[in-house]
């Protein structure tokens, strides 16, 4: 099995597909197999090489319980590491929820490992706190999440057992760390693409940081989960499509700061 290891930790990944190098990043207590088993994938596969990657605490990769290891800037490592494995300097990387997060972090980092970014399902302003309803007293506590999930997509989180925790509580912990995230996209000079399904409460959130950015931002069936399950083919058509019109439809134009005038490259 296809592993890296980065600061004495190994992250699992594997590719389906060939072609120009798409990276797909799952949400928090999930993993890279959603992407398959909701067809997300699939549709980029046919050219495209597609880097499904388990977050650290998640699906394969290692479990630590050190809260140091899920900083941002270790999660993002992780990523432009399996890309140094595959043999690919730059990316369009798809990230959704906790994903959304750690593609954020790769802005951040090394925006020049990056072809286009799409962040589904997160503010970059709130985080996940974007997706508190009216009137809830946070902060959510990990604890309460895990309970929420195991109550509401139960088939999702089946996989969790009792010493997976530590590290799930970690990871979620980790996701508060915004500082200079909001910033970094609003002038990034790569195609920038928001996602959000219509029934996910975080899309208020981040419709109102596209508007004031001037940034794309696409709606797909779905709440927060099944964007990436029940309704994954239409969101990877519609952001594979919207990608792919930017440079072709635009004469071969560069894209502009925090703009989505790029394209996935057939």
């Amino acid at each position: 099995m296809p592993f890296i290891a980065h600061n004495g930790h190994r992250t699992f990944y594997r590719t389906v597909g060939s072609g120009p190098l798409v990276v797909l990043l799952h949400g928090h207590l999930l993993g890279s197999q959603c992407w398959l088993d909701g067809g997300f994938a699939e549709v980029f596969t046919r050219d495209h090489t597609v880097a499904l990657i388990d977050a650290l605490g998640h699906g394969q990769s290692d479990k630590p319980a050190d809260p140091a290891a899920y900083r941002l800037k270790e999660q993002a490592g992780r990523v432009v590491a399996v890309m140094d494995a595959l043999g690919f300097e730059t990316a369009d990387v798809i990230g959704h929820s906790m994903g959304a997060w750690t593609g954020a972090g790769i802005a951040r980092q090394c925006p020049h490992r990056l072809r286009s970014l799409t962040l589904g399902g997160w503010d970059p302003v709130k985080g996940v706190a974007a997706a508190f309803p009216p009137g809830f007293e946070g902060p959510l506590h990990f604890d309460q999440v895990l309970e929420l999930a195991q109550a509401m997509v139960p088939d999702l989180v089946s996989w969790v057992r009792p010493e997976d925790e530590p590290g799930l509580r970690a990871s979620w912990d980790a996701l508060a760390e915004l500082d200079g995230l909001a910033q970094t996209l609003a002038s990034i000079r790569i195609p920038l693409l928001l996602w959000c399904g219509r029934g996910d409460i975080r899309g208020s959130h981040m419709q109102a940081f596209a508007d004031r950015q001037g940034l794309e931002m696409i709606w797909t069936a779905g709440n927060h989960n099944s964007v990436v399950y029940e309704h994954a083919p239409e969101g990877a058509r519609a952001i594979r499509a919207r990608l792919d019109i930017g440079v072709r439809g635009e004469g071969g134009s560069e894209p502009t700061p925090g703009g989505a005038s790029g394209a996935i490259r057939a």
